[in-house]
């Protein structure tokens, strides 16, 4: 069975977000599938099958199956327009959050469309968010995860958190945010629940960042980037119900699974 790990939202190897992509004629075990990922060991293995026109594309998590990845999305669509001669412009993947399309665009760039998550704000910081990061976020907003405004980018930066402490907390994941020095805004993601300590470079993070900072900033066009040790830079742009997220790929290793 055929792999290949790609770094997304990069232009350079050993940078962005690692993702393992499995191409696959047709569906494994749930089990297996999983038991692939939790080898990998990397943030998101995504695999995908043939469905018509389009693929049917999953991610898992060393620990589970998550409803949405967005670099996993975008090297497997790297791995089918670099290395299977998929020929169109545009990818569309069907995906437990819907149907997710990636445009090869003139620049040698992939565009990615995702849906738009709008965080909504918190009536009270939990003194356990507080301790798990040690410092006090300026506000929270919440969806499924925790959306921390911290006071700048040096703060992000050198925030160390206890991973123990975020895995307790009642969240999918935590992310921490603050505006930019140079670019709109930053951010780092923490998913201790779904066995990603930080992640590296996290698309999903974006659909609920984007509309927050494009409120915020009066902007329908932003520069991202998230201060995780290997880093990554995003252009994005939003609208009420989507959010578009441009950047590279670069293929690190493809080899074949024993199975």
């Amino acid at each position: 069975m055929q792999q290949y790990v790609v770094d997304a939202f990069t232009s350079k190897l050993f940078a962005g977000n690692p993702a393992a992509v499995c191409p696959l004629d047709a569906w494994l075990d749930d089990a297996l599938l999983q038991a692939i990922a939790m080898e990998n060991n990397l943030s998101e293995t995504a695999f995908f099958v043939p469905e018509g026109e389009c693929f049917h594309l999953r991610w898992f998590t060393p620990a589970a199956e998550v409803k949405l990845c967005g670099h996993a999305t975008l090297a497997s669509a790297h791995v089918l327009f670099t290395h299977m001669g998929y020929e169109g412009k545009q990818i569309t993947f069907h995906t437990l959050s819907g149907a997710l399309c990636v445009e090869r665009t003139a620049k040698a760039t992939y565009r990615l469309t995702l849906p738009a998550h709008h965080a909504r704000p918190s009536a009270a910081i939990p003194a356990e968010l507080v301790a798990a990061l040690g410092v006090q976020p300026l506000a929270l907003l919440e969806t499924d995860v925790y959306l921390a405004v911290l006071a700048d980018e040096a703060t992000v930066r050198h925030l160390s958190p206890d991973i123990s402490r975020i895995a307790q907390l009642p969240c999918r994941a935590v992310i921490v945010t603050a505006a930019g020095d140079k670019v709109d805004f930053v951010s780092r993601f923490f998913a201790p629940k779904m066995g990603v300590p930080e992640d590296p470079v996290t698309g999903s993070a974006h659909c609920v960042l984007t509309p927050y900072w494009g409120q915020r900033l009066g902007k329908q066009s932003l520069l991202a980037r998230q201060l995780s040790a290997r880093g990554g830079e995003l252009r994005c742009e939003w609208n009420d119900t989507s959010v578009c997220l441009e950047g590279q790929a670069v293929t690190f290793m493809a080899g074949q699974l024993m199975l």
